[in-house]
């Protein structure tokens, strides 16, 4: 709410614009001519750029553009005046329509939207009223079939888009703004392509530069139309397309009302708002101004927003020629300008729909590339200079920062933002070029807004990330993240932008740095581990200062050196040089502005001078008519209102309160420094300066208004905190008070002059207004307090009003409201005032006012408006009236967006406007005024007071909670009732120490009183209860103090805990270190830690793992086995299946006996001798076989003697060592990390263990000596006692009792009593004294813990008496009685007494040296036993130290692994992949093998099957059979098969069904020739005087053999392919064999290195002197480097190896020698052998030749036997054809009596056919005699009818002939198929039956 006042002198009112409370981005005031509202949606809510026009689809290799909004078609049957429609055309009356041809649909992300044509009958229309040209609307010529778009071709005006202001402003646009002016006659130019239904245009009449494109064939026969190009020479007019200030109509405002003089501000957090011209021209936008700043005059050049709405982004073409702007508003353009004329070449429209967020030329500058945001993301590919698109899409559904085109492949694009990357390519397809997109994934990554990216040569992109590591992308994937070493982030902070120059890569960050990366390194980049991040070095970075937040940088050539400008965040542009080299220049700071929002501004009452200040935290002093900064002040906060102080308070005008978001106030002086006094050493004296005059606190919130009071006496600051304080302006400003007000505090405005008392208006950001009086210094009473509670108020709570006027929000009116005389019976919260009037301003119900400021004259009234605009009200009045708010002038200026205007003033004489705006940017105008007079103006800083340079600097206020003003003064009072509390508390302290006194006092001299006259000390006390109240409130107190104390104490005794668990539970073993008692050795123990148990897990998985590996080898060890164990049985298997299957055979079935008979029997018997023949012959077989296993073969070589030759070319020879380059490194002697990690924990668990050993032993020894020192003190005791009983001459000295060291007991420093906490609690006590802080001591509670609490010393003592006397056990018999003294006379003792005495005597000394003996024993003992055990440890020590040695080295060693552990593991796994597939295919082999195996073995069965075959049909011939020659040629006859079919059903249903025969026959035979070719037999006729059961045998015989054949051939072809499988996977075999040889070979060699680099650690080993036999000259050598270190052992073994070797080479002769006349013994036995054999075979065939007359198998002899499935087959058809024949006879009795039936039948039909005969004989003569009577009509038709009826007959008798033989021919071929070869004859036709001829 913006207060003012009027000049109304009689009442004090208020003036206020009330905010909206909700801005509605997406509102537009009014409606746009051409626009469509109503235009339907496209796919991803994208918006057709044609309003109502239908999708038109053309050329896909044309370029596309989108119609710009606002144009219109002129219907026919409308005409307007200021429309001038050509002639020619039925289209030349409708508005330019831009249509563009894209060959990509916007479906999804991925493809761009393909538009298609309509058709030319179709009409754009525009559902907004027609406005004449002046106001917006365009007549021309559209091309609505044409491929481009003609914007350019006789255009009468342009688009209307180009001049729409944003949403905010548009009914500021005054007519014709912005409106793109026609192109004239002779700037295009015309070329004739083909399109089809296009129109030619008579009027073009331009030149078109032809293109080398290739069209569809199917476009060749269409017919041709015109594409105009626009010439290179055009250019549009500027003044034409800038935007202008809106002016009222009929206002008499002025146009040039304001001008703008200079721009002080700059957008820093803007994106890419930086760019380069040239050497000394920089480019950046400001609101609605694009600024070129000359950078060495510093001039500064604008050029306006066509539009009004903004503008987005700038870009610059390659050559620095053409730069583009991009605006925003609704339908936005990017006008391309041209450099250095600054003239509009092209217009880019239809891009977008609200704003542009990037744009990017491609290299050679030919196409632009644009992205659009909110709310539609587009991208366009534009060929700019012809204003056409050729591509589009939409970018992401997300805010999207960039787009650039790939520098080494112009088809492939790159999108970022808002948590994404995006890789585009122009794809060719079969409907045209097209625009894909493939979206980046994160994966593993976290997704990250990227900023900055570029794409690399070879097409990876890399790119930034928000937390500062660098993104490497391949193929839409994250390769690697880049970091630096120790994983710390390239940049702190997001990459903003990275460059690649020169072969290097050049990254920008938010920290300040920039960073030179090696490009071959990140180009070459893979990730290492999971991770995915590779850590890398800079090659060089420059930080180019504290607090710079870089978000861009340029590059430009100067004098051909280069150099960068950088864009900083944080307000700043820099001039950098990467050369990085000795003359590297710093960075320079060329300019410096506010970063982000002004927060105020305020303008000097006397001068030209104007101060500004931001949450930047500095204050800048600027000059508006030189145009230039002056000075500037920073501070630890930022700052959030000021003022300049008026005339009243400072005549110099150089005063300025700024008001701080800490709530400090500080006011500052600004003075000339050039008025000071000449001081040597100072330099760099500028125009101004400022300095701190004071600071206070009046607040703890954000200060948001300062005010002084009309005649400044008193300053009013107001904030946030809801407080409203008051100071009295002096030289010192004092505080006066402050007041509660009901809400934040937004603005103050004190009563001008004209009212009668000084009151002060608060205004609140909740709608309050409070109208208080200025409080006078003096009269409030500020002991206490600064509150100020009787100051009169009067409230006014604003109520909404403006639903009942128009409805909606309180934007868009000036309220007149009056303070209500009635404020004190209603509370102000409750209360709902109203305005008594309104004030309508126009198009601000969206737009609120955001400031108001009059002129000094009050003739003008400035708003500045919130989408930046200024707009200016000229006032004939004092007085505001609706009347007077109609004309009014605007202007945009700052940013529509977030550019609301902050402050607005006017300078002191009203000739100058400055505004600062919330987008960094501060404008000043030149306000037009007729009394302006041409003379030169200039800033005048005011001059230092006198007494400045005496004054020191005044304190700032630094500390952000520090107190306030009223803060400190409650504190302050606090601290003086503290202060009086504890004065009060030390005299009542005092008194009590006096009474005290006078008690003890009063006590003592009781005490010296006789005992009978001593008060006891219960009667000192009074009266008992007070003691024991006293007691209770003591209790109490002490349970409070605990209670207060209870978080210390815990704290306390969780840290003792947590100090225990770190440096004491670790500690198993302390160091203990036990001293001798006769000598000063000593011995102590090993400071040992608690062995961690993963050492222990860790071994037990490297065992569990070596037992599940080895358990694996086995295990496929024994399924190798199991598998050769299957193969080589095969064959046994299948032999025994054969002797059980003859064993099992299944007796024949009962039925078949009762055709059997003896014949059965006799098959039985015959069958029972054939298997036990043949079971005996397998089992001989069985025999053999094993035998032959047995037999060992050629290449047979003995296990043990492989291993020993193995063992033997291991160890025997040359012995290499690790050094030489061909050493090979055993398979087992291959060392990794973690091999070694597992060498490094056994060495950790193995010292551990003989360290714990070595403790244990010691703590036993200082065991030992506690008890040694027990049984001392006990002999002491007794030695004591037995010194008394003698004289002094004959005592001897007692030996020293040993005491333990404090060192032996160490766990004793852990055990405490309240002695020792009470004199630690004093010395920590006296240590606080003597430091300089005093602290309350913490009570020594604190220590409780888990220590061992140890007995006070009294305690021990105690104890240690107890166990003293109880020790003197053992010498009490010895110590004598103590006689009883009794004062009586003494006498003589008597010589029985004196022999007593006198063996008392003899027997104390013994007792006196036993027990020193004894002393002594124990003490040389203890001593002993120290110095072995101290023997045995300095052994182990020596082997501590050199397991130290080898930790060392082995260490030493695992790094070196570590390096090679990754290389190492790679090549491992290749080899273990590939011998795994070498083991998998080998396997496969075996396996084939054994296939092969088997399938050999069943060939050969099979063929001993047909062998057995042709000799069981041999026996079946016998001797001198006449048919044998037949038999045999039927037997083997090849016969085609075919296979059987796969039919269900029981066999005699087959059999039985005659119609199904043919396709259920399961065999059928061709004759082919075998034998002779010249004799032809049938097989299937028995020949006469033949056998038929041989026959029938010899049929059964040949099936059989014809199924072994078939089973041969299949078993020969599995075999072939076993063969091919085979070879190819042997071939296989062999590369992969090769490959793991390669493998194994350079895993050999890496292991070689490896082992290289292992020798050139240095290990250590020590030596003693008689171990070193390296001498030369009987003297060690000084150089060791040649000598070899090997152990006695093994020097031992390799010289008794010597001996061993030549005693096993002599009986190795002696065994060669036996096994070599062995061998010839067994060659002689073997001849014999074989010799015998010969001779008893051919003993065998002569006896053969003797009984059979013939050589014949034996075993094949002894197993025949009748073929029982033959014999179960001829009973079978011996049942079958019983069976059958019965079944013949019913069925020939039911054909007889159908024939019979038949005959019957035939004889009736006869008699019919006779009667019918007659009958028609009878009819014929009938007709005769009719005819005859009709003349003789139809006689020639009797004598065919009587053929015809004969015919008929004659057939019918044929038909049923062929079906009785057809059914003969079933029969036949049934009986047939039953291979009995008996053929019935046929039946006979019935013999009745005649056939008529």
């Amino acid at each position: 709410m913006q207060a003012k006042r009027n000049t109304d002198l009689s009442q004090w009112h208020i003036l206020a614009y009330k905010g909206k409370e909700e801005s509605e981005k997406e509102s537009i005031e009014g409606t746009i001519p051409g626009d469509d509202l109503n235009q339907p949606d496209l796919a991803d809510g994208e918006k057709s750029d044609i309003s109502k026009d239908p999708e038109t689809e053309l050329d896909t290799e044309k370029p596309n553009v989108s119609a710009t909004e606002g144009e219109m078609e002129i219907p026919e049957n409308e005409s307007s005046d200021e429309s001038k429609p050509r002639k020619g055309s039925d289209q030349e009356d409708q508005a330019d329509v831009e249509k563009f041809d894209s060959s990509k649909d916007y479906a999804g992300e991925q493809d761009a939207e393909k538009i298609p044509e309509p058709s030319g009958e179709e009409e754009v229309k525009s559902s907004a009223p027609k406005e004449p040209p002046g106001e917006g609307e365009v007549s021309s010529t559209p091309e609505g079939q044409e491929e481009g778009v003609e914007k350019a071709v006789e255009s009468a005006e342009a688009d209307t888009s180009s001049v729409q202001e944003s949403k905010n402003s548009l009914s500021n646009k005054p007519p014709g703004e912005g409106e793109v002016p026609p192109i004239p006659e002779g700037q295009t130019e015309r070329v004739e392509k083909p399109v089809e239904g296009a129109e030619s245009d008579g009027n073009s009449t331009q030149e078109e530069e032809e293109e080398d494109t290739e069209k569809p064939p199917e476009r060749e026969k269409k017919p041709e139309t015109l594409e105009r190009k626009i010439s290179e020479t055009f250019f549009y007019n500027y003044e034409d397309l800038c935007s202008q200030p809106f002016v009222t109509s009929d206002s008499g405002i002025p146009i040039n009302l304001l001008t703008l003089i200079h721009s002080f501000g700059y957008d820093c957090t803007k994106r890419a708002n930086l760019q380069l011209l040239d050497s000394q021209t920089l480019l950046y936008v400001a609101g609605n101004q694009l600024v070129l700043l000359d950078l060495k005059t510093k001039y500064q050049s604008y050029l306006r927003s066509s539009s009004g709405g903004g503008i987005g982004i700038i870009t610059v073409h390659p050559s620095k020629q053409y730069f583009s702007v991009g605006e925003k508003g609704w339908k936005p353009n990017i006008i391309i300008y041209e450099f250095p004329s600054l003239k509009p070449y092209r217009i880019l429209r239809g891009g977008t729909e609200e704003a542009y967020a990037f744009a990017d030329f491609n290299h050679y500058g030919t196409l632009l590339a644009s992205v659009g945001s909110s709310p539609d993301y587009m991208l366009t590919i534009w060929d700019w200079k012809q204003e056409k698109i050729v591509l589009r899409s939409k970018a992401f559904s997300q805010d999207v920062y960039k787009v650039t085109f790939s520098p080494e492949n112009e088809e492939q694009l790159t999108t970022s933002g808002s948590g994404h990357i995006k890789f585009w390519k122009m794809a060719h397809t079969f409907t045209g070029l097209k625009l894909q997109g493939a979206l980046g994934r994160f994966g593993k990554t976290a997704v990250t807004d990227i900023v900055g990216y570029v794409e690399l040569p070879d097409g990876k992109v890399i790119s930034g990330s928000e937390w500062g590591n660098l993104l490497l992308w391949e193929g839409g994937l994250i390769k690697v993240e880049l970091c630096r070493t120790g994983h710390r982030p390239c940049h702190n902070g997001p990459v903003n932008q990275l460059v690649l120059d020169e072969g290097e890569l050049v990254t920008v960050g938010g920290d300040g740095y920039i960073r030179v990366w090696d490009f071959e390194t990140i180009d070459a980049a893979d990730s290492v581990d999971d991770t995915g991040l590779l850590e890398m070095d800079h090659m060089n970075e420059l930080l180019v200062g504290k607090n710079v937040n870089l978000s861009s940088i340029m590059k430009i050539h100067e004098l051909g050196q280069p150099i960068w400008y950088a864009q900083d965040s944080n307000g700043a542009i820099w001039k950098l040089d990467l050369s990085f080299s000795n003359v590297t220049h710093d960075p320079e700071c060329l300019f410096t502005f506010h970063s982000g929002k002004i927060e105020a501004m305020g303008v000097s009452p006397v001068t030209y001078l104007m101060a500004t200040t931001a949450l930047d935290h500095s204050v800048r002093i600027y000059d508006f008519i030189g145009n230039c900064q002056l000075t500037e002040i920073k501070f630890k906060q930022g700052g959030t209102a000021l003022t300049w102080a008026p005339r009243v308070v400072n005549p110099k005008g150089g005063l300025i309160a700024v008001g701080f978001e800490d709530g400090v106030v500080r006011i500052i002086e600004v003075y000339d420094p050039r008025g000071l006094a000449i001081v040597a050493g100072r330099t760099n004296v500028g125009n101004a300066e400022m300095r701190l005059k004071q600071a206070f606190k009046p607040h703890t919130a954000a200060v948001t208004a300062l005010a002084y009071e009309r005649n400044g006496e008193v300053l009013a600051t107001g904030s946030k905190d809801k407080t409203v304080f008051f100071f009295a302006v002096e030289d010192k400003y004092e505080p006066i008070g402050y007041i509660c007000v009901p809400g934040p505090v937004q603005s103050l405005q004190w009563s001008p002059l004209s009212h009668a008392e000084s009151m002060l208006l608060v205004l609140c950001e909740n709608g309050f207004a409070l109208q208080v009086p200025a409080p006078i210094l003096g009269e409030q009473d500020t002991v206490s307090t600064y509150e100020i509670n009787d100051l009169p108020t009067q409230y006014f709570h604003f109520y909404s009003i403006k639903s009942r006027i128009k409805g909606g929000y309180d934007s868009g009116y000036l309220y007149h409201c009056a303070f209500s005389p009635v404020h004190h019976e209603i509370s102000p919260e409750s209360r709902q005032d109203e305005p008594f009037e309104v004030i309508p301003m126009e198009n601000t119900d969206d737009n609120p006012i955001q400031r108001i400021s009059f002129c000094t004259s009050k003739l003008l009234m400035f708003c500045g408006m919130k989408d930046g605009a200024v707009r200016v009200y000229p006032l004939q009045d004092k007085d505001l009236s609706a009347d007077m708010m109609n004309g009014y002038w605007s202007f945009n200026m700052h940013d529509n967006d977030y550019g609301q205007i902050q402050d607005i003033y006017s300078s002191y004489d009203d000739r100058f406007l400055v505004t600062c705006g919330a987008d960094s940017n501060i404008f000043t105008f030149n306000i037009l005024s007729p009394e302006d007079i041409q003379r030169e103006l200039k800033a005048k800083v005011p001059s230092p007071r006198g007494d400045l340079e005496k004054e020191k600097t005044a304190e700032d206020i630094e500390d952000p909670s520090a107190y306030s003003i009223e803060n400190a003064k409650q504190k302050k009072e606090y601290d003086q009732i503290m202060k009086a509390a504890e004065d009060k508390k030390n005299k009542k302290r005092q008194e009590l120490i006096i009474l005290r006194h006078e008690f003890h006092h009063l006590l003592q001299r009781n005490m010296e009183l006789p005992k009978h006259m001593q008060l006891h000390r219960e009667e000192f006390e009074m009266d008992h209860r007070i003691r024991e109240e006293m007691d209770r409130q003591t209790a109490q107190r002490i349970q409070l103090v605990q209670k207060e104390l209870a978080w210390d104490q815990e704290k306390h005794r969780i840290g003792l805990q947590k100090l225990q668990s770190r440096f004491r539970d670790t500690l198993e073993f302390d160091t203990v270190v036990v001293h001798a008692i006769g000598s000063n050795h000593q011995i102590s123990t090993y400071r040992l830690l608690a062995i961690s148990e993963r050492y222990y897990k860790a071994r037990k998985q490297s065992q569990r793992g070596k037992r599940r590996t080895s358990k694996l080898a086995k295990e496929a060890e024994q399924r190798r086995e199991s598998q050769k164990e299957t193969s080589q049985a095969a064959g046994v298997t299948e032999e025994e299946m054969e002797a059980d299957k003859l064993k099992k055979r299944p007796q024949l079935q009962g039925a078949i006996g009762r055709f059997g008979g003896n014949r059965l029997e006799q098959v039985r018997k015959i069958m029972e001798k054939a298997d036990r023949a043949k079971a005996k012959i397998m089992q001989r077989r069985k025999e053999w076989d094993e035998l032959y296993k047995s037999k060992p073969s050629d290449n047979y070589e003995n296990p043990k003697d492989v291993q020993d030759i193995k063992e033997a070319q291991e160890n025997m020879g040359d012995f290499k060592l690790k050094t030489a380059t061909n050493y090979k490194i055993p398979e087992h002697m291959r060392m990794n990390a973690e091999k070694k990690k597992m060498q490094l924990r056994s060495l950790e668990v193995a010292v551990h263990e003989k360290k714990l050993t070595m403790n244990k032993w010691i703590i036993s020894l200082r065991d030992l000596k506690v008890a040694v020192i027990e049984e001392i003190i006990c002999l002491v005791q007794e030695l004591k006692s037995i010194k008394s009983a003698l004289d002094a001459s004959q005592q001897l000295p007692i030996p020293p009792i040993p005491q333990l060291h404090l060192e032996e007991t160490p766990e004793k420093k852990f055990q405490y009593d309240n002695n020792i906490l009470l004199k630690f609690k004093q010395e920590e006590e006296n240590k606080k004294r003597l430091s300089e802080q005093v602290e309350e001591n913490a009570s020594f509670t604190v220590f409780g813990g888990k220590f061992l609490h140890a007995p006070s010393l009294k305690e021990i003592d105690s104890s240690s008496r107890a166990s003293s006397v109880r020790s003197m056990r053992i010498g009490s018999s010895v110590i004598p009685m103590q006689p009883k003294v009794f004062e009586i006379e003494k006498s003589e003792p008597t010589e029985m007494e004196l022999e007593i005495l006198k063996r008392e005597k003899i027997r104390n000394i013994y007792l006196q040296e036993t027990l020193i003996k004894r002393i002594n024993e124990l003490v040389i003992t203890f001593d002993a036993e120290l110095h072995l055990l101290r023997h045995q440890k300095l052994k182990l020590d020596t082997q501590m130290k050199c397991a130290d040695l080898r930790h060392i080295t082995w260490f030493e060693e695992l790094l070196l692994l570590k390096n090679f552990e990754k290389h190492e593991d790679t090549l491992q796994e290749r080899v273990n992949s590939l011998t795994n597939e070498v083991e998998e295919m080998q396997w496969k082999l075996d396996n084939y093998l054994s296939q092969m195996e088997d399938k050999k073995y069943e060939i050969a069965k099979l063929q001993e099957r047909e062998k057995a075959l042709y000799a069981t049909f041999q026996a079946s011939l016998g001797e001198n059979n006449k048919f044998a020659s037949f038999l045999t040629k039927v037997l083997k006859k090849k016969i085609k098969r075919v296979k059987k079919k796969d039919v269900e059903g029981d066999r005699d249903e087959e059999e039985d069904s005659d119609e199904e025969s043919d396709d259920e026959s399961s065999l059928e035979s061709d004759e082919e020739d075998s034998g002779s070719e010249d004799e032809v037999f049938d097989d299937s006729v028995c020949p006469k005087n033949c056998d038929e059961a041989l026959f029938e045998n010899t049929l059964q015989l040949r099936e059989k053999r014809l199924d072994i054949e078939e089973a041969l051939v299949e078993e020969k072809k599995v075999i072939d392919n076993l063969k091919k499988e085979y070879d190819a996977l042997a071939k296989k075999v062999k590369v992969v064999e090769a490959s793991l040889d390669t493998a194994e070979g350079e895993l050999e060699a890496f292991q070689r290195e490896k082992q290289q680099r292992l020798n050139e650690l240095h290990v250590v080993v020590p030596l003693k002197l008689h171990q070193v036999e390296y001498v030369v000259n009987g003297e060690l050598p000084t150089d060791l480097s040649q000598t070899l270190v090997f152990t006695n052992q093994s020097l031992e073994y390799l010289q008794q190896r010597i001996m061993v070797l030549q005693h096993e080479k002599l009986e190795q002769r002696e065994l060669y020698k036996q096994a070599r006349q062995q061998h010839k013994e067994l060659i002689r036995d073997r001849r014999e052998i074989e010799i015998r054999i010969q001779r008893l075979e051919e003993n065998c065939n002569q006896l053969m030749l003797m009984k059979f007359g013939r050589v014949v198998d034996l075993e094949a002899l002894q197993t025949l036997s009748v073929n029982t499935n033959l014999e179960e087959l001829k009973i079978k058809m011996m049942e079958k054809e019983h069976m059958q024949a019965q079944e013949l006879k019913k069925w020939e009795e039911k054909i007889f009596e159908l024939r019979q039936r038949l005959m019957m039948l035939m004889k009736e039909n006869t008699g019919k056919l006779q009667q019918l005969n007659s009958l028609c004989a009878e009819k014929q003569g009938l007709e005769m005699k009719l005819d005859a009577l009709q003349n003789d009509l139809g006689a020639e038709f009797q004598g065919p009818r009587k053929a015809e009826i004969q015919e008929r007959e004659r057939l019918i008798t044929l038909v049923q002939l062929q079906a009785q033989e057809a059914e003969v021919l079933k029969e036949e071929i049934t009986l047939l198929s039953r291979k009995d070869g008996r053929i019935f004859p046929p039946p006979q036709p019935p013999r009745d039956t005649k056939i008529l001829n």
